[in-house]
């Protein structure tokens, strides 16, 4: 059994930790405002900005996972989490192996092309920037820290392609612009596969990328999604330059080393959509 922390034990924190205690190890789990009952986890009130907030924690963890989010697309928000919180957890918990929950806004590359955990990550977006400066102050921490870097969130609450399938909106339709996305249950599923592998004692690269095995055009998405709630097509954007995240996501890292996605594209993961009611 091991004894895991998550820092950020929100949705998909909380996930993790039940798919851990179900393997029988031992969660505890930080949030600001920690829920009054959650079955299995224990949940504890910590403000990851404010170091005094994690002064009387244990720091004997196996094994740290940081999934945080800001609460904002502002910097300052960016700044709390990625500069300030991750400084104040790396000094509270020195020795321990992290996996740091990153995103592939990382990278800039923008005309479509194909990313893998190869390519340049040079993002020009000032929070991505602050997104890569916290892997990089990661990987340096500790030889055994790894980062994950999951592409767009969706599932269940997690609607905005929902919502804006029904709105008919407009969406670029020639050339196309690519979009990656991950389920949020294969996010969980992803961090628990590469701690068993930790666990197993195989060698694992630093970094990995998780996103679905579908790098789809968001014109196909989206009118897919239309489609299944029987709303009409999106109206044709017309063309401009305004494409930061257009690009294709290469899993193959991640599922060589073993992992098979449980939503593998938008269709399987899409699949509870369904028509609005009268």
């Amino acid at each position: 059994m091991a004894n895991i922390l998550i820092v950020g034990c929100g949705d998909v924190g909380t996930r993790l930790g039940k798919q851990l205690i179900a393997e029988g190890h031992r969660v505890t789990g930080l949030r600001r405002y920690p829920p009054d009952v959650e079955e299995g986890i224990r949940c504890l009130k910590a403000d990851i900005s404010n170091a005094d907030t994690l002064a009387g924690l244990e720091a004997d963890f196996d094994q740290l996972f940081y999934i945080v989010s800001a609460d904002g697309r502002n910097e300052a928000s960016y700044r709390a989490v990625y500069q300030t919180g991750l400084r104040n957890v790396l000094e509270k918990f020195p020795g321990t192996p992290w996996i740091f929950v990153s995103s592939t806004s990382v990278y800039g590359q923008s005309h479509g092309e194909w990313v893998d955990e190869m390519s340049p990550a040079e993002p020009g977006n000032p929070n991505a920037r602050l997104i890569r400066e916290a892997e990089k102050r990661v990987l340096a921490a500790h030889p055994g820290n790894i980062v994950a870097r999951f592409s767009g969130i969706y599932g269940p609450g997690r609607e905005y392609l929902v919502r804006l399938a029904a709105s008919r909106s407009a969406i670029q339709r020639t050339p196309p612009y690519y979009t990656n996305r991950i389920h949020r249950d294969d996010c969980a599923g992803v961090l628990a596969f590469l701690f068993e592998q930790r666990l197993a004692g195989r060698a694992l690269d630093a970094c990995y990328l998780a996103s679905d095995d579908d790098p789809a055009p968001l014109w196909e998405v989206v009118s897919w999604l239309a489609e299944r709630q029987q709303c009409p097509l999106p109206a044709v954007k017309e063309t401009g330059t305004d494409a930061p995240m257009n690009k294709r996501c290469n899993n193959a890292r991640l599922k060589a080393l073993g992992y098979r996605f449980l939503y593998p594209g938008y269709r399987e993961g899409y699949g509870w959509v369904k028509p609005a009611p009268d």
